[in-house]
């Protein structure tokens, strides 16, 4: 199931069979399990989708032998705890209710699920409506009134004792719920479901967007039927937007079906900006108590800075985005008689850019100039390298540098980058170094292949892949970019002879560790590239990526990329391989 709307109908539907009413007694008797078995559930489903996320579920098994219903709620997150103790630091509540209601109850794990189970002894409930009032249980108040809707003439009192007892709880797992949202959406609709309905029968939320206009971004009401035509009455007009009150007037006929309606509106600020407004609906007019008041006032803050934090998450990843748009190429040259293949994997969760860079790009009609790169750093200092590196590059090849010239100018720029960056950052500064891989080819338009001239600065040494099989060098290794200015770049040049493969990758790949070993250790990518003969350059691309994660059951440390040229003959077809992070490949 996927509400708990559905969970409960279902629940009630069972135990309004024949069969359960047999065994429960007549359907007087019977209310008051049934009541508190859908309550229950309906906790239990919530619960689930809160903390395990998944869809659930439900059994329903009436037992004759000692009269009582089994419950049995299901989720697909096995991983996920199930906290009882009222102190539990990480969750609230817990399974307090199931444990003051329920005759028994239990978790069982299992390997693709975890499910939770109570037992309603049905002779408790027929006894206990004549030995004792409904609305107690030895003389306490019953949990099950406390949460669940109850007559209008009690209600106030009995939302005043859930408050009193368990509302430090319930902000403590409302701030652990919305402090992991990253979207302002989503804490939106958990503040909903959170407040529904344990404070209220339905819930709004509005945001400001950033002309300062009010939006209505979620809606929740204790009968998910009614979202939908609650969200069109609250759309046709604004909310109040006075400080928050008790029993604030709404603006017009009631929202929603009922001749009473008592709202409760909120402002979502913190640190003195206004978010938004929390508008909390109850279908009877009692004003809340004190007491009620200052957890909504409190739970408000908390949303509000819920959404602060994401709201300032997004507007970080925005720039972030702009910014990593120009460290990469929108698209990558095709070249004639050489097949190319891209693979590049930024580390880090949610990352599009890392800090190597590739390019690829044509020089006139007869050249083309490639690169590969590598800023020592991943902070937007370090972008902001990766970006000045690829543009002038670009520049300085086509005012007709070669690539000697070319990477000894980039050199020169980044120490003078340096020495600025020193001058004004002082001792704070850090010295910005870059590794290079930077060539260029010249297809043969008679006898297919190209011509390939390149050098490494600092960079892991590419490696050719001959049509016998050997694995060689194909430059020789020269220091990083940025250390020396007066330093002076030599290339290497070879033919790149049809069915040659050439294999260049960043230190991601080189690097990467299982213990003490790395992967390239006693020539391991050459051994790899070996493996690789008689395959075009996607599937070598895809070989080494491939042998790269598998060298090792940690995580990813560092950024990957990898760059294969092919020549083929000249009768071949061109075929770019692109492949973005977390596309299949």
């Amino acid at each position: 199931m996927h509400t708990p709307a559905a969970a409960r109908d279902f629940i009630r539907a069972a135990l309004s069979t024949p069969a359960a009413t047999a065994v429960i007694g007549p359907r007087t008797a019977g209310d008051r399990l049934a009541e508190d078995a859908v309550l229950l559930v309906n906790e239990l489903v919530t619960n689930a989708f809160l903390h395990a996320g998944t869809p659930v579920e439900i059994t329903c098994r009436i037992e004759t032998d000692e009269p009582g219903v089994v419950i049995e709620v299901a989720d697909h997150h096995p991983a996920s705890a199930v906290y009882s103790a009222p102190d539990t630091p990480r969750r609230g509540r817990g399974l307090q209710l199931i444990g003051m209601l329920a005759e028994s109850w239990g978790v069982t794990y299992q390997h693709t699920r975890k499910i939770v189970w109570l037992r309603l002894n049905a002779t408790t409930y027929q006894s206990e409506r004549g030995a004792v009032p409904a609305d107690t249980r030895g003389g306490e108040l019953r949990f099950a009134d406390a949460l669940a809707p109850a007559r209008p003439r009690d209600r106030r009192s009995r939302t005043a004792e859930w408050v009193d007892h368990g509302g430090a709880s319930f902000l403590a797992e409302a701030s652990e719920l919305l402090a992991g949202q990253l979207d302002e959406h989503m804490v939106a609709a958990l503040a909903g479901q959170l407040l529904v309905p344990r404070l209220a029968d339905w819930c709004a939320v509005w945001l400001r967007t950033d002309s300062g206009r009010l939006r209505l971004s979620r809606v929740w009401h204790t009968n998910e039927r009614r979202i939908d035509a609650l969200r069109v009455a609250l759309e046709s007009r604004p909310p109040p937007t006075g400080p928050g009150s008790a029993g604030t007037p709404w603006p017009g006929p009631s929202p929603v079906d009922t001749a009473t309606c008592s709202t409760l509106a909120f402002p979502l600020i913190t640190h003195g900006h206004d978010h938004g407004i929390l508008l909390l609906g109850r279908t009877d007019a009692a004003r809340p108590t004190e007491s009620v008041v200052r957890l909504l006032e409190d739970m408000a803050r908390r949303v509000a800075q819920a959404v602060a934090t994401a709201r300032q998450y997004t507007r970080q990843a925005a720039i972030s985005l702009a910014l990593q748009r120009r460290q990469l190429p929108p698209s990558l040259a095709r070249i004639p008689c050489v097949d190319t293949a891209i693979v590049y994997e930024p580390h880090g969760e949610g990352l599009t850019v890392g800090g190597d860079f590739y390019d690829l790009f044509p020089m006139g009609e007869r050249r083309w100039c490639f690169l590969l790169g590598d800023v020592c750093g991943s902070d937007p200092e370090a972008m902001s390298i990766t970006g000045l590196a690829r543009h002038l590059v670009r520049l300085l090849a086509r005012e007709g540098h070669g690539v000697e010239s070319v990477l000894t100018r980039l050199n020169e720029a980044l120490v003078e980058e340096d020495t600025e960056a020193a001058a004004v950052g002082g001792e704070q500064a850090m010295p910005r170094f870059l590794s290079l891989l930077y060539g260029e080819l010249e297809p043969s338009s008679a006898t297919g292949g190209a011509r390939c001239r390149l050098a490494s600065a600092g960079h892991p040494p590419p490696l050719r892949l001959t049509t016998d099989g050997s694995v060689v060098p194909a430059a020789s290794p020269q220091i990083l970019l940025g250390i020396d200015q007066d330093h002076r770049f030599h290339a290497d040049t070879f033919a790149l002879a049809p069915g040659e493969t050439l294999l260049c990758v960043t230190d991601g790949v080189t690097e990467r560790r299982c213990g003490k070993r790395q992967l390239d250790d006693d020539d391991g990518l050459a051994d790899i590239l070996h493996d690789c003969l008689g395959l075009g350059a996607q599937a070598v691309a895809e070989r080494v990526r491939q042998a790269t994660h598998d060298f090792s059951t940690e995580p990813m440390e560092d950024d990957v990329a990898i760059l294969v040229l092919e020549a083929v003959p000249i009768a071949g077809t061109g075929l770019l391989y692109a492949r973005s992070p977390g596309t299949p490949p």
